[in-house]
């Protein structure tokens, strides 16, 4: 069994407390039944450790449906981690996978990670046909001696906190919505590459992110964002659209930092998006466009002015 491959390898020295998910995200819903694993097993002295994917399920079981990701696996285990986790389990979400039973799935987890217990939302399901629901983990634990703890959902003025209401948040453009969801702007990172150089031909140098093609993205629209160059933070506007003034197709992000001048070519920049200044428009000039970019550079200064540390 390739699951059983991948934990043979880890050797806890004592027992584990677990939760198993996807974690996309890691938003306040996740990061509340986090916040009660590492509490439990430092009660109990145990190992807290979260079992998680390296591809998103819905890939492996709906292949044909795009499901865009909110964190790739090293966002996500660093996240993780950063919230007190002992450790992070990355398996490789297959068929096989999906196919295995509860009870066999159960069993590898209290050979190989010496687990004690695990601590669950309350909608968790596992294995084939959703076999290991809650009702069942609690009678196999029972059963082999192990506990299980279930978190109630998190809730934002009374709307669950969920990947999926996140991931709308932010196709709608809703960054204030994301950042309450997720408990910190929603961020895009990846290497500059070249691009046509129209941004510096109108005194607004841009840089181009080459991201992953399965990353949400916000609404196309103007943003005003934090833009972070060898860990320093600097105040930028990100473009995110298909530049319809120049008639492109092509969906990019460009990021414009403001009262920065180094060559950011090959390097790798990371983004915080933080508050939608305006739709993406269509002008009749590179004028019109030139005097509206100054316009955004102007109210982006006040939104992050205004913001502050936060």
């Amino acid at each position: 069994m390739p699951v059983a491959n991948e934990l043979v390898g880890i050797t806890p020295k004592q027992g584990m407390l677990l939760t198993i998910g996807v974690f996309d995200g890691v938003h306040l819903g996740h990061r509340q039944l986090l916040s009660i694993l590492v509490e439990q097993a430092k009660q109990q002295e145990l190992i807290s450790g979260v079992i998680t994917f390296r591809q998103h399920p819905q890939k492996v079981l709906r292949p044909g449906i795009n499901t865009p990701f909110l964190t790739n696996l090293t966002e996500k285990i660093k996240l993780l981690k950063d919230d007190g986790v002992d450790v992070v389990i990355p398996l490789s979400f297959t068929l096989e996978l999906a196919q295995t039973g509860a009870g066999p799935f159960i069993g590898l987890l209290m050979e190989h990670l010496k687990m004690r217990g695990l601590v669950l939302g309350p909608d968790f399901a596992l294995a084939r046909n959703r076999e290991g629901d809650i009702d069942a983990l609690r009678a196999l634990g029972q059963r082999l001696g192990f506990g299980l703890t279930v978190v109630p959902k998190a809730k934002i003025n009374g709307e669950v906190v969920s990947s999926t209401a996140v991931r709308n948040a932010i196709t709608a453009g809703d960054m204030n919505k994301a950042y309450r969801m997720l408990g910190r702007y929603y961020s895009l990172e990846g290497s500059v590459v070249s691009g046509v150089g129209r941004g510096a031909e109108m005194g607004f140098p841009t840089a181009n992110l080459d991201l992953e093609p399965e990353r949400a993205l916000p609404a196309d629209a103007i943003y005003a964002s934090w833009a972070y160059v060898d860990g320093r933070r600097h105040p930028s506007v990100t473009n995110i659209g298909r530049r319809p003034t120049f008639g492109e197709s092509e969906r990019t992000v460009e990021v414009y930092i403001l009262d920065f001048s180094d060559d950011l070519y090959r390097r790798l920049l990371k983004i915080d998006i933080i508050e939608k200044l305006r739709p993406e428009e269509k002008f009749d000039t590179t004028e019109q466009l030139e005097q509206q970019i100054a316009q955004d550079v102007a109210r982006a200064r006040l939104v992050l002015d205004r913001l502050g540390d936060k």
